[in-house]
């Protein structure tokens, strides 16, 4: 299709229709591109690199991409349709809250993985997580040994009889040893000082923790030690 300009028209009227025609082809070739690379099974952002180094200036921004892959991953054929037509102006919609949930509970995935793999934006995402589900991401709480009911059980009886018995603790003397560094370095948190504004900063050179160990034997009952002692350069505790 032919397109004239009147005699009179500037020439800055048609630098900028050239220009404008040059985008929208670039994008209908790009959104052609995206729908070969979902039909080759690439992620979004695989797709989105391959067109940054294809267009250059020219590639479509990070979000648009990512809403076109989303829309010819969920069956989308058409190339030029208008992606905002009948579109949700938000992603935080219900469908969506449902399939990041599923995720969310399918395993140990963070809100970037989820992210692509659901074709949305890692701030929705991150919202939808926080303010529309109320969760949040704790660090796992580490325990010496996972226990089973049966020795849940019979951790209950032991410490019952114990109890019962306890004045045969008074007669009872135990002991111990482990290995103490030589010296322990100063923090930066214990040589805090206070200081007006204008005093000068303190300065601390660096320390390392001792390479020199010394083993400590320790004897105690139930009010307390009742005798220490450090090892002998060379010496042995084997009782």
């Amino acid at each position: 299709m032919s397109h004239s300009f009147p005699s009179n028209t500037g020439s800055s009227t048609c630098l900028w229709y050239t220009v404008g025609r040059k985008v929208s082809d670039k994008n209908l070739e790009q959104q052609i591109n995206i729908k070969f690379c979902v039909k080759i099974d690439k992620r979004a952002s695989e797709t989105l690199a391959l067109l940054t180094v294809a267009y250059g200036e020219y590639a479509m921004k990070k979000s648009s991409v990512f809403e076109w892959h989303r829309w010819f991953k969920e069956g989308q054929e058409d190339v030029q349709d208008d992606p905002r037509s009948g579109q949700p102006k938000t992603q935080r919609t219900d469908a969506n809250v449902d399939r990041v949930r599923t995720l969310v509970c399918s395993g140990r995935l963070g809100v970037r993985e989820i992210a692509e793999d659901l074709n949305m934006n890692r701030e929705t995402v991150q919202q939808i997580v926080k303010e529309d589900m109320g969760m949040r991401k704790i660090s796992t709480k580490m325990v010496p040994r996972i226990l089973t009911h049966d020795q849940k059980e019979r951790r209950l009886h032991i410490s019952s009889d114990l109890l019962r018995n306890a004045e045969t603790f008074d007669t009872v003397t135990s002991g111990d040893e482990t290995w103490c560094f030589q010296y322990d370095p100063e923090t930066k948190q214990q040589s805090m000082q206070w200081k007006t504004q204008n005093s000068p900063r303190l300065k601390k050179a660096c320390m390392s923790w001792s390479q020199v160990k010394t083993m400590l034997v320790c004897f105690f009952d139930h009010k307390g030690i009742v005798h220490y002692e450090f090892s002998a350069q060379g010496q042995t505790v084997n009782q």
